[in-house]
């Protein structure tokens, strides 16, 4: 051991570490605004650099590309694409990988970036570009197969943590007047609606994939089963809803520009298309370009399906993400983001 403000003067870590500065993480800038989850990690591998020299990795133990391999991620799979049957992929490949992936998704648009700037700032003022910039391999998947075997088992647990849920059902109770019918697309076996929405509002319908999930949903009115990423037409006549809402599922959908298209026509004048997205998701049934783009970009995604669906306002974005609270190794809460848009 090293007493508490003395260098360790032994071994690889020799003159490299302070005690005392470990003691104090948070104090360190670079460590001020990470994110508490990856506080940790960072301090890891911190501390792990030293032992390089000590430990080192023999060349043979580097991953190697082999034709069958099923890379994990769009990343993974520009990485292995960009080697050889049997070459070896440094950790560098990854990095770029990831980095043309997201340069490529979001080619022609510009997304608000750097210290301060928060979600709401993405859809201020957008710049879009003038035609639909999205390919057909953006809304591809990892796993392409029926989404009915995915979800045709009921999984009844939830998501989000608590905290992101209150956030979300505080907001519904502030955004949605009373008396609004309400759609919920994409439902399953709860709606994070108030409690008191069965008394105080109208018929409040939910649209999914898992019938066994929906009759466990108590805050329906009554729900149909479909797959729209089959079929993205909405079996609902015009002007139905005042309120259509999606929870923490529009990176699921493979057009989702028929989809708005589609709440806008149920919708009626002034009715709203309400969506919430977070960092939680099934990584292989996600869509390409939301695995390659960040949460910031993810609001500006969501923003252009708006504008291009041709049917809505400008769209906005809030964060309504928990607070946080613990101390400097508690879990940040889970982000919650909502990007809404009024119909025309």
């Amino acid at each position: 051991k090293s007493g508490a403000g003395t260098r360790i003067s032994e071994g690889p870590w020799a003159g490299r570490l302070a005690t005392a500065r470990l003691r104090q993480p948070w104090r360190w800038p670079m460590l001020s605004r990470v994110p508490g989850d990856l506080r940790g990690c960072i301090l890891v591998c911190l501390i792990s650099v030293p032992l390089s020299s000590a430990f080192a990795v023999p060349p043979s133990a580097l991953p190697r590309a082999s034709p069958g391999l099923r890379a994990r991620s769009v990343a993974g799979a520009l990485a292995c694409r960009a080697r050889g049957p049997g070459e070896k992929i440094p950790g560098r490949a990854w990095t770029l990988a990831i980095q043309a992936g997201r340069a490529d998704a979001m080619r022609g648009m510009s997304v608000p970036s750097g210290p301060g700037v928060t979600v709401e700032d993405v859809l201020l003022n957008p710049t879009f570009p003038p035609a639909w910039p999205y390919r057909p391999r953006d809304f591809e998947r990892q796993d392409e197969s029926d989404d009915v075997i995915f979800y045709g088992q009921p999984r009844l647990v939830t998501h989000m943590d608590e905290k992101a849920i209150d956030a979300l059902t505080e907001y519904y109770a502030r955004e949605i007047k009373p008396g609004s019918d309400i759609l919920d697309i994409c439902s399953s076996w709860v709606s994070h609606f108030p409690k008191d929405f069965p008394d105080t509002m109208g018929k409040r319908v939910g649209l999914g994939m898992n019938e066994a999930e929906l009759k466990e949903n108590q805050q329906l009115s009554s729900f149909d089963v479909a797959d729209l990423n089959k079929d993205p037409r909405l079996p609902y006549a015009d002007n139905a809803f005042d309120v259509v809402t999606c929870v923490v599922s529009i990176d699921y959908l493979n057009t989702p520009l028929e989809v708005f298209r589609e709440a806008a026509r149920v919708l009626r004048p002034g009715g709203r298309f309400i969506l919430s997205h977070s960092n939680r998701r099934f990584p292989s049934k996600a869509i390409a370009i939301w695995l390659q783009t960040s949460d910031l970009e993810h609001a500006f995604i969501i923003g252009s399906y708006f504008h291009y669906s041709g049917a809505f306002k400008p769209a906005f974005a809030k964060d309504i993400s928990p607070a946080l609270e613990g101390g400097f190794f508690a879990s940040d809460p889970i982000p919650m983001f909502i990007i809404a848009g009024e119909v025309k």
